[in-house]
């Protein structure tokens, strides 16, 4: 007994001189698609009315079917392979396991640190760098993701936010702490390290959430509102190390250079740390408008009801 040829539903549509098929199946594989003179064939397995089978069908059109066309439709075989609700899937799959791995390591630090500080007291402020950096180097280096996302479009976020936030926090913690031993005992690599980690986790979570398309009020509040202090005094943070980094640069005349001949003129690298600083406060001032931004379109005033 011959088995049983199982046919899709297959919707029609045509606008003009374009024609459009929709076969009606999930978890397509194999698909094989041809065209003969004026018949398409398409035969897949795949899951539809009768289950997970192998679905066939044959369409006679009125005409002969250009070489150009058959070609644009091998072309529309391919690019179809992944349905739109895999690619979405595969996309908050990705975006959950890297925010998890954020907050795993800015966790890490906080616990550590907090934990180091009720047993130590201020004595656990000197040490701060030699205890948690390798893992801070880990967030910072993954950050690039975050600003590539933003960029490609995985991520609906404006790229400069994330730039300016990447940028700036990798030349404190590689420039002003990793190049300079004196500026690592130094008490404010604690206050800089603690208030980046206390905005990330609650920040990543938040995200994490996102994914799985859920909801916690309050993980939704403290992610729009814990930055409103700590964004400022993280800045603070940062310009209390630039500014302490200064001296220890002129000392030691790292990254300084002096200009070609004729000109022979020595710039310190200080000259850059100044113009830092001022670049330092511009870029809180960006982020703020931007998380001011998201904070009243998420709990701006609503609409009155039209009765």
């Amino acid at each position: 007994m011959e088995n049983q040829v199982l046919t899709p539903h297959v919707y029609w549509a045509q606008r003009h001189r374009e024609l459009y098929l929709r076969v009606e199946l999930s978890d397509v594989q194999n698909p094989a698609i041809s065209i003969t003179e004026n018949v398409l064939h398409f035969k897949a397995q795949g899951h539809g009315a009768k289950g997970d089978n192998v679905y066939e069908f044959h369409l006679e059109f009125l005409d002969l079917v250009k070489p150009e066309e058959e070609e644009r439709l091998n072309k529309l075989r391919l690019e179809s392979q992944g349905s739109p609700e895999t690619l979405v899937s595969l996309r908050k799959g990705y975006l959950f396991m890297y925010n998890l791995v954020q907050f795993l390591g800015f966790s890490w630090i906080f616990v550590n640190m907090t934990v180091r500080f009720f047993i130590l007291g201020k004595e656990s402020f000197y040490d701060t760098f030699h205890t948690v950096a390798d893992m801070m180097y880990f967030c910072q280096m993954l950050a690039v993701v975050e600003t590539i996302n933003a960029a490609i479009g995985v991520i609906k976020s404006p790229v400069l936010p994330c730039l300016i936030q990447l940028l700036g926090r990798n030349f404190i913690l590689f420039i002003i702490f990793g190049t300079m031993e004196e500026m690592q005992n130094k008490a404010v690599v604690f206050f800089v390290f603690y208030l980046w980690s206390t905005v990330e986790i609650f920040r990543y979570p938040f995200y994490m959430l996102c994914c799985l398309d859920m909801d916690w009020k309050v993980l939704t509040w403290l992610r729009y509102t814990v930055w409103i202090p700590i964004y400022p005094l993280g800045c603070l943070a940062e310009a209390v190390s630039v500014i302490q980094s200064i001296p220890i640069f002129n000392e030691t005349g790292r990254f300084s250079f002096t200009l070609p001949y004729p000109v022979k003129i020595k710039v310190r690298f200080s000259f850059f740390l100044q113009i830092y600083l001022i670049m330092l406060f511009l870029g809180l001032y960006i982020n703020f408008r931007h998380l001011y931004k998201q904070r009243r379109r998420r709990y701006g005033q609503k609409k009155k009801k039209t009765h």
